[in-house]
Formats: C-alpha cells, structure tokens, sequence
C-alpha cells in the first residue's frame, strides 16, 4: 500500500492537531474556569475558542467527508475497528455539539461572546432563565466531562498501538 494510503492527508493531520490543542486547553479552561478566572479571563477565552472549534470542526467534517480516512489494518479485530469508528464520529458530535451547547447557553447570558476581543459573535434568541438555556447548560458541562473520558481512552488506545502492539496507527496521524 502507497504511504497516501496509509495516512491522513496535511490538511486532515493539521486539523486534527490544532482542534485538538484547542479542545484540550478549552477543557482546562471550561472544568478549571473558578481557580484559572482568578489568573486570567478564563470564560471569555473560553468561548472564544470554542467558538474556532466549532467553525474549525465544521471545516474538518466536511474535508472528511469529501477525503476519506485511511482503512483500518487488517489485523484489527473487527470490534477495534467498529470501537475506532465510533470514537471519531463521537468526536466529530462533540466537536459540533460542545461548541452549540455553549453558544445557545452564553446567548442567553449578560455577557457578549466575544471572539478575543476582535469582533463580538452574535447571540441567538435565547431567553435567561428558560428551558434551552438550563438544558443546554446542564448539557453542556455533562458532555465537556464526557469529552475528557473519551479523550483519555483515545490517548490511551493511540499509545497502545505505538507502544504494546507497534503496528504504525499513530503514523497515520503523526507529521
């Protein structure tokens, strides 16, 4: 098989690393925005960047969907494969779903969302106080700590393949 086939291509690679920093300093941000507001302006970083991972990962799907990823190794056993596909499309529903949960909750919020301080992000037409902002609040911070698990089982799984069964997957991903 060509090395083409075998990787993802720069632009897949290169999104997936930068939202992939992003999520991770966003999630410090988002569990950790008490402690961290005290340093800095934790929340308003906060959105901002998840704003840029929401427009990022709308990039991202659709480069995915028109430039399919590589096929699994053969020797996967069928259950790795179906567990692989369903973490990545769980991500892609985390990369949109995180990102709209916060931006209908903070519409609804005193605050303007601003994305670092350049230009304000419209808010959509939720009222303080009603149902869609209290779900997608609730919502929002169940599905940030979903993230965080299904973040450390993804690591863990890439570290296995580099480590324990040395079959090359993190390349794929790798520079």
């Amino acid at each position: 098989m060509t090395e083409a086939l075998l990787r993802y291509d720069a632009v897949a690679r290169s999104l997936h690393w930068t939202i992939g920093a992003l999520i991770v300093v966003n999630l410090i941000l988002g569990i950790g925005h008490d402690p961290l507001g005290a340093v800095l302006p934790a929340m308003p970083i906060h959105k901002a960047i998840g704003m840029t991972v929401l427009v990022l990962s709308l990039a991202r799907l659709g480069w995915r969907l028109t430039h399919p990823a590589p096929a699994l190794p053969a020797h996967m056993p069928g259950w790795e494969k179906a567990a692989a596909q369903g973490m990545h499309w769980a991500f892609y529903g985390l990369m949109i779903a995180l990102p709209m949960t916060g931006w209908i909750f903070s519409s609804a919020g005193k605050y303007p969302i601003s994305w670092f301080g350049l230009f304000d992000i419209p808010k959509l037409a939720v009222e303080k106080g009603s149902a869609l902002a209290s779900v997608t609040n609730e919502a929002h911070e169940i599905l940030g700590y979903a993230w965080v698990a299904l973040l450390l089982i993804h690591v863990g799984a890439a570290l296995r393949h580099h480590f324990v069964v040395k079959d090359g997957m993190m390349a794929r991903m790798w520079g």
